[in-house]
C-alpha cells in the first residue's frame, strides 16, 4: 500500500511540474507574439490615438477658419 501512495505522489508531482512548464511556455509564447505584433505595427507607421486626435483637432480648427475667411470674402464681394 505504501508503494502505491508513493506512485501517486510521484505522478502528482510530475503533473504539477508539467503544468508549470506548460504555463511557462504559454507565457513565453505570449511575450514573443506581443513583440512580433508590436514590431509589425511599428514598421507600418501607424499613429497613436493621441496623435490622430491632435491632427483631427487641427484639421477641424483649420476648416472653421477657412469657413470664416470664405464668409468674409463673400461679404466683401457683395459689398
Amino acid at each position: 500500500m505504501q508503494t502505491r501512495n508513493k506512485v501517486f505522489e510521484d505522478l502528482s508531482q510530475l503533473m504539477t511540474n508539467a503544468m508549470g512548464v506548460a504555463q511557462g511556455a504559454k507565457d513565453e509564447a505570449e511575450t514573443a507574439m506581443k513583440s512580433l505584433v508590436d514590431r509589425w505595427l511599428a514598421d507600418r507607421d501607424f499613429v497613436t490615438r493621441e496623435e490622430f486626435d491632435a491632427v483631427r483637432a487641427m484639421a477641424q480648427k483649420a476648416r472653421e477658419e477657412n469657413e470664416a475667411l470664405k464668409a468674409r470674402l463673400d461679404a466683401l464681394d457683395k459689398g
